[in-house]
């Protein structure tokens, strides 16, 4: 069982870390063949990928935050996601069937 924390960004690191977060490996690019059922991903994946991380049977637990406009497209501090009620909520994503658009 390990848990990663998947993240290009310095501010969610240290916010992770002041959390108290325990986690195995901190990584910026989820490959998602080395996902074993019982491991743990942490982060902000596309919903593809969630879905994937627990048709393998992992966990997959969410940074959420109640982002303003003025804040997107840069990099945050971990102030500034805390300000932004930073927080982890765990999700079980499933895909239900490939779309025809």
């Amino acid at each position: 069982m390990t848990r990663y924390f998947v993240s290009r960004h310095p501010g969610a690191i240290t916010w992770a870390e002041r959390q108290g977060i325990p986690v195995d490996r901190v990584i910026d690019h989820l490959d998602i063949t080395v996902i074993q059922a019982d491991d743990t991903v942490i982060g902000t994946l596309p919903v593809n990928l969630a879905a994937e991380v627990c048709h393998r049977g992992a966990r997959y637990l969410h940074l959420s935050l109640n982002l303003p406009a003025e804040l997107r497209g840069r990099e945050l501090s971990a102030g500034e996601l805390e300000r932004c009620g930073a927080e982890i909520e765990e999700y079980n994503v499933l895909r239900i069937q490939q779309s025809e658009v």
